[in-house]
């Protein structure tokens, strides 16, 4: 009895043995290191679809099918809870979609295929994601709600649709109404995407190298040893031209904020805050090299406030951006900023108003500008060049405004 037994675990246990190897002859294991973390997940079989031949909408379709009706719900679950446990902004769980896709399917073995597995990662995980074909072309699409320029959209059912790769084309990119939509019943697809990064990632501190900034304000010289990431580049690499409002608010990474921001604290407490908002304008106007985007990058390009830290030239929208950043973490004050034809500037509402007075809304506010000019300007001067000049209010920031 006691051997007969024995014999029944030993067999028992051999077939969950060649059950449990089955499965994972069924899976391939990936990982890869996403900012200060390990992305691990692992991909059944039957996720692994061939996509050759002609590019055309029965293909694409077919491709789907196989996909929809594969294992493909353990990857979806790895992929949202790691978003959940990192709390990542929709721009980056999209960046961790394509290094994903990239595993799965590299890019530069199959574009078409590639491409596919980011919209179906995206569908799966709740966006309303679309693709369209055209001049041998994949065009892969979010719905978007925000005011997003400089990329290409399409609008069905008058909801928009904002252009995800157009960038990989470059020059071979078409208009827009030369791609048509793959037309699929996706019922999960549909949450919006939201170009908003509220929140940098955190990154390894080990990946982070110091840059010496300095500027002098008073005759006395004040040094910072900044550190920066030059991973915060790359995540903004195709980010598009959103509205101010969402443009200003990207925050500091963490290591990068603990260098710079006490450090500036430290250096105004003794001020007033007509004085502080002083130094940090001039900070943000001298410490700096300017070069306009034409000249540094051959496009108009707005720079957050950390990759202004870390690019060596800057423009008049970087400025102002980080100059916004600067006032609005240590003073919290209300601002405007202005945007004239061919430049942008700033203006803070102090308790008493400064030199000339921009009214806006019956508040009053007093120009601060973050971008070098021809004249060496003090808060409430507006540069001779735009006095009487047209201004358009971008943005306006109000503490009590979340």
């Amino acid at each position: 009895m006691n051997a007969l037994y024995k014999y029944s675990i030993f067999l028992l246990l051999t077939v969950i043995t060649c059950v449990s190897s089955s499965t994972q002859a069924k899976a391939q294991n990936y990982a890869f290191d996403f900012y200060d973390g390990t992305f691990n997940f692992s991909v059944d079989k039957s996720l692994s679809v061939i996509f050759t031949g002609e590019l055309n909408q029965l293909a694409v379709r077919n491709f789907y099918k196989k996909l929809d009706t594969s294992s493909y719900k353990a990857l979806i679950s790895s992929l949202l809870s790691y978003k959940e446990k990192h709390k990542l902004n929709d721009w980056l769980y999209y960046q961790l979609i394509r290094k994903t896709a990239q595993q799965i399917s590299p890019k530069a073995e199959n574009y078409n295929r590639y491409t596919l597995y980011k919209w179906f990662l995206m569908i799966k995980s709740g966006y309303d994601a679309k693709v369209a074909i055209g001049n041998n072309q994949i065009i892969f699409y979010v719905r978007n709600d925000e005011d997003i320029s400089d990329i290409p959209f399409f609008v069905i059912d008058e909801k928009k649709y904002m252009c995800l790769n157009y960038h990989d084309y470059g020059k071979l990119f078409k208009e827009a109404n030369t791609y048509i939509p793959v037309v699929i019943n996706m019922p999960e697809a549909l949450t919006t995407f939201s170009y908003k990064v509220t929140k940098m990632p955190d990154f390894k501190p080990e990946d982070y190298t110091e840059k010496s900034i300095a500027f002098n304000y008073k005759h006395k010289a004040y040094h910072f040893k900044v550190k920066l990431n030059t991973e915060v580049d790359k995540i903004f690499v195709n980010y598009p031209g959103v509205d101010f409002e969402s443009y200003f608010n990207i925050p500091l990474s963490h290591e990068t904020y603990q260098s710079l921001i006490p450090l500036l604290k430290e250096n105004v407490k003794k001020m007033n805050k007509k004085n502080g908002v002083d130094y940090l304008m001039r900070f943000t106007r001298y410490a700096f090299l300017y070069e306009n985007d034409e000249e540094n990058f051959g496009k108009e390009k707005r720079l957050s406030p950390e990759q202004t830290l870390l690019t060596k030239y800057s423009d008049c929208d970087d400025r102002a951006a980080l100059f916004f950043y600067l006032v609005k973490e240590i003073y919290n004050l209300p601002m405007i900023a202005m945007l004239y034809p061919t430049h942008i500037t700033m203006a803070v509402q102090f308790e008493k108003p400064i030199g000339d007075i921009i009214v806006y809304n019956g508040k009053s506010y007093s120009v601060c500008e973050p971008t070098p000019q021809k004249q060496d300007l003090k808060i409430g001067e507006l540069s001779a060049s735009l006095k009487n000049k047209p201004f358009q209010v971008v943005y306006a920031y109000s503490p009590s405004v979340k």
